[in-house]
């Protein structure tokens, strides 16, 4: 890979049509959340499309940044304009004008490691600054509406969503689900890419047809890639219901009020974990107005799932007839 000065990184940023010759990478392009990605790291979980004008660059060199204090090997450091975020094991990743994204991998690192916090913060963090809502969760399709899934780790948002698959649902989007409020009154989720990531013990329960099962990236990753070839939703969907998951004895749901529903979807919105430090600027007023036009416009509930997986499928016909009552009252 090319080396390349402060100023002459600073002015690779400022074009980000340049050739990928000059990093020397591959330049590839992707489709994802309704955007054309032109990416120098391999991103096999998108899907390819042909090249295009990009909306988001992602381009692989020195960073030419302040290099903020890193603390238990992470560092951040958030402005209005730009998002700056290191993993010492990975690499940094500098989040600029809602349009690219520079990274400077750690020695030895390979684009399959890089992939994991490229498209989940990193990416969440460039869709927060395109102006979406987003939630740290999973969302599924099921005819003209939609489940999101939100809940601690380990509540099985992930495990819900491969049963809903399972049962012939589609997928919109595993892990980070953007919501599109440019119409208050219809929130949209923009589907994401075709893959979900499941623990050996859900994947094994829950069978899922037409998906591949990617390597692990790294033996302290828990869950694998399961990339679907069926069972993707490509087009947007109405937001029609939020599932706060929880374990329990049976299968059932019940409806948060107003203000504990407003308070759930900040909570598991994917900025706030990164604390206030990341509403720089107008992001703070524009984050509470999104978070609250969603709980005003969209059921949001505790859902009780079945401890067991052999179980799961009380908490998918239960999905199941809800959504139905929702379309029925529509």
């Amino acid at each position: 890979m090319m080396s390349f000065n402060g100023s002459l990184a600073h002015d690779l940023r400022q074009d980000p049509a340049r050739p990928a010759a000059e990093s020397g990478r591959e330049r590839r392009f992707y489709r994802a959340y309704g955007l054309t990605i032109s990416s120098e790291v391999a991103l096999p979980e998108l899907e390819a499309t042909a090249p295009a004008a990009a909306d988001v660059v992602i381009a692989v060199g020195p960073i030419d940044y302040p290099k903020p204090r890193s603390e238990a090997g992470i560092a951040f450091r958030f402005e209005p304009s730009r998002q700056y975020l290191a993993w010492d094991a990975v690499g940094a990743f500098l989040v600029s004008d809602a349009r690219r994204i520079d990274i400077e991998p750690a020695p030895g690192i390979d684009d399959q490691l890089i992939a994991f916090p490229l498209l989940g913060p990193v990416m969440a963090l460039l869709l927060h600054q395109r102006g979406l809502l987003v939630l740290h969760a999973s969302a599924i399709a099921v005819g003209g509406s939609s489940a999101i899934f939100m809940g601690d780790k380990g509540a099985g948002k992930s495990t819900t969503a491969g049963a809903m698959i399972s049962a012939g649902h589609r997928l919109l989007t595993d892990d980070v689900v953007a919501l599109d409020l440019s119409r208050p009154d219809e929130p949209v989720i923009v589907p994401g890419f075709p893959q979900l990531k499941l623990a050996a013990d859900a994947a094994a329960a829950i069978p899922i047809r037409q998906a591949e099962v990617r390597p692990q990236a790294h033996p302290a990753i828990d869950k694998a890639q399961h990339r679907l070839h069926g069972g993707f939703a490509g087009d947007a969907v109405l937001a029609t219901r939020i599932y706060i998951l929880q374990r329990g004895d049976k299968a059932a749901a019940s409806r948060l009020p107003g203000p504990g529903a407003l308070s759930a979807i900040i909570k598991f919105s994917y900025v706030t974990r990164f604390g206030r430090a990341a509403l720089v600027g107008d992001f703070a007023a524009t984050h509470l107005r999104q978070c609250a036009a969603l709980a005003s416009q969209i059921g949001v509930y505790r859902l009780e799932v079945p401890t067991g997986l052999e179980r799961i499928g009380e908490a998918v016909a239960l999905i199941e007839r809800d959504l139905a009552v929702g379309d029925e009252a529509r």
